[in-house]
């Protein structure tokens, strides 16, 4: 009897993210954004190939002779304030960057993920200890929280920096988790499946999972950008990334005081994070737009 219920919640279930993604597709607000995320997310992933198709690509072998030279064949960005080619370092810094976003939204995701299904699953005194929880949280501003806490960290790598904004990310995505998770639980086909005999574990990961997590998969979209731009901008303060790491926030910490005689070494770097932010945070938009029907045209 169970599997009867089952079966007509599955195929409105199916028909329902039809018609969410509907025309999704041919969006160019979706695709265009998508493909920018893909070719960086390759270049993240094989920055050497990438970085070989214009000369040597090594961002580790420097010339002082070139310091901030413009561009030049074979160094299409020209070359940083070591001589080093900006092309090869602003390949590089893209894994860095990227790395920092994903991973931090990744830890947040998974601690919001746990909190906020326990809080609005169990309720009661669970659901108010796990909520002040958020709240004492909630309470330190993102980036002064993690400067810091980042100012008592001695090495301050990829993981470490992921790791201290995962750390102040995830509050807001807990409070979506409980909030749509005490939403679905209460609706009728889950009340129906209850009286069915399903069990609880079933009913949590076939029914209330998957209706709780797809607007928190949006606002984690949007935080990878969000998380980018605070990882450069706390870099770029000193806070952040050290060398010998290579990301965009170094890069752009070494061309503030050299703008007005290299400005290139400012526009390729910065030109880079925000192509990357703003495609991101597009299309987590566009997701958003999917799966709200009020949105949709």
């Amino acid at each position: 009897m169970a599997d009867l219920v089952e079966a007509p919640i599955a195929v409105v279930a199916v028909r329902t993210g039809r018609r969410a993604f509907r025309g999704i597709w041919r969006r160019p607000s979706f695709w265009l954004p998508a493909v920018v995320v893909v070719l960086l997310t390759l270049v993240a992933v094989f920055p050497g190939p990438v970085a070989g198709l214009f000369g040597h690509g090594d961002p580790t072998v420097c010339d002082l002779g070139s310091s901030g030279a413009p561009p030049t064949s074979g160094h299409p960005f020209g070359f940083d304030i070591q001589g080093c080619d900006l092309y090869a370092n602003v390949i590089h810094g893209t894994r860095s960057s990227l790395s920092v976003g994903v991973l931090a939204t990744a830890a947040a995701l998974a601690v919001a993920m746990v909190v906020g299904v326990a809080a609005g699953l169990l309720g009661g005194w669970a659901d108010f200890l796990l909520s002040r929880l958020t709240d004492v949280f909630l309470g330190f501003p993102f980036l002064l929280g993690a400067v810091v806490v980042l100012n008592s960290v001695g090495h301050r790598s990829v993981g470490a920096v992921a790791l201290v904004l995962a750390l102040f990310g995830w509050p807001t995505m807990a409070r979506l988790v409980r909030s749509s998770v005490r939403t679905v639980r209460g609706a009728d086909h889950v009340l129906a499946a209850r009286t069915m005999g399903i069990g609880e574990w079933r009913i949590l990961t076939r029914y209330i999972l998957p209706a709780s997590v797809a607007p928190v998969l949006v606002v984690a979209t949007i935080t990878v950008g969000g998380v980018i731009v605070a990882e450069s901008s706390l870099t770029y303060l000193g806070i952040g990334l050290q060398a010998p790491a290579i990301s965009w926030g170094l890069q752009l910490a070494d061309a503030s005081s050299q703008f007005q005689l290299a400005p290139h070494l400012l526009y390729f770097p910065g030109a880079f994070l925000a192509v990357t932010v703003l495609s991101i945070i597009s299309l987590g938009d566009t997701l958003r737009t999917a799966l709200d029907p009020r949105q949709r045209p």
